[in-house]
């Protein structure tokens, strides 16, 4: 079982960026562009590796190589996004590994990448990369190649030696759990279980409970062998459900306007252990997004960027402004959910400004986004 935090630090020590590992201070696949230049990366680092597993890690600085973070990224259907881009698509998956050092929030990200054999390539253009492309990597760079050219196996023996020398113990397992519940989560209720003997999981949130059920907010889920991060938000509520082999969370999403606010269920998260040493996770989107009549969307919509355009000539607020202000992440989110496709655009380009206005509402801000983006690739 490898312990993907020594994972991280072994590729950081082997040596700079090369043919089966790559290194980015974040990535965004939000947008067109840096869309197009992941999955370059990913097409390239599956031709260049046949045989073994490539590595992109997000969140380190590429001059000194010190890590410093990135935003949580729960995004389950990347695969979705490059099964539709690629021609032979890899296997994918994107991890988020907690630091000790990072802010509450932060983790390094760790993209995984295994070529199923076959030359991959781009289906279709994107930005200023032509359908049918082909890309290998030529040290630290991703470069377009012929697509007769023939796969190599060249790395299958360095990755082994890596992926070895990042195996758990004991010892990492039982520092993991004591520093989850004791350090980093003191303030907040805090559980372990131990499926299958084998593996270790940890979750941590504040309880509340209803009539009917029970809720976590502030919650935090890791997978203490391997060092994974499987669930983090600071704003939604969770229930959780577990089994003899399996870790449920149904996750849930306020919305609403004005005064009329209700939980939905946005996503099922099904961690599945199985007795031969291997787990699988499985996610559901199980959102019905709330109707709203369109006049009183468009009224929200045009409202919202009015607000916008008097944040960006920095116009002075009144208080009604700063109100509509504090649900416009929200509002924005609803828009989009009932036909207005250009909200998810603004919400973008607001970034900086909403970021510059109030931190508080920038978190706001992300929520709604990673909201979309679920949506999106499902």
């Amino acid at each position: 079982m490898i312990n993907k935090r020594l994972l991280v630090k072994n590729l950081l020590a082997h040596n700079d960026e090369n043919s089966f590992y790559d290194k980015k201070r974040e990535i965004n696949i939000g947008q067109k562009v840096g869309k197009a230049k992941f999955l370059k990366h990913v097409c390239a680092l599956a031709n260049s590796n046949p045989n073994n597993n490539s590595y992109i890690v997000i969140g380190i600085e590429d001059e000194d190589n010190e890590i410093v973070g990135v935003d949580f990224f729960d995004d389950s259907k990347i695969q979705n996004l490059v099964n539709a881009y690629l021609h032979n698509p890899p296997l994918i998956s994107y991890e988020n590994i907690p630091f000790p050092h990072l802010p509450e929030g932060k983790v390094v990200g760790l993209v995984t990448i295994r070529s199923n054999g076959e030359i991959c390539a781009l289906k279709r253009n994107i930005w200023k990369y032509y359908g049918g492309a082909v890309f290998f990597r030529e040290g630290s760079i991703s470069m377009p190649k012929a697509i007769d050219i023939e796969l190599r196996d060249i790395n299958s023996k360095i990755v082994t030696t890596i992926e070895k020398h990042a195996r758990n113990n004991i010892e990492l397992t039982l520092d993991g759990v004591i520093d989850f519940i004791n350090h980093r989560h003191k303030d907040l209720v805090s559980h372990y279980k131990v499926f299958k003997e084998q593996f270790v999981l940890c979750w941590a949130g504040n309880k509340k409970s209803t009539r009917k059920d029970e809720f976590y907010s502030r919650v935090d889920i890791e997978l203490i062998n391997e060092q994974v991060k499987l669930f983090y938000s600071a704003l939604d509520d969770v229930s959780i459900s577990i089994s003899e082999d399996s870790f449920t969370i149904i996750e849930y999403v306020k919305l609403g306007l004005g005064e009329e606010q209700k939980y939905y269920p946005l996503e099922k998260v099904i961690i599945i252990f199985s007795n031969n040493g291997t787990y699988q996770i499985q996610s559901d989107l199980i959102f019905d997004p709330p109707q709203y009549n369109k006049k009183t969307l468009y009224h929200i919509f045009n409202s919202n960027r009015a607000l916008l355009k008097k944040l960006a000539n920095e116009n002075e607020l009144k208080l009604v402004d700063k109100t509509d202000l504090l649900s416009l992440p929200a509002t924005y989110l609803i828009c989009y959910l009932n036909g207005f496709e250009e909200a998810k655009e603004d919400m973008e380009r607001s970034r900086p400004l909403i970021k510059k206005y109030s931190p508080e509402l920038y978190e706001s801000l992300k929520e709604s986004l990673r909201v979309l983006r679920k949506v999106k690739y499902n």
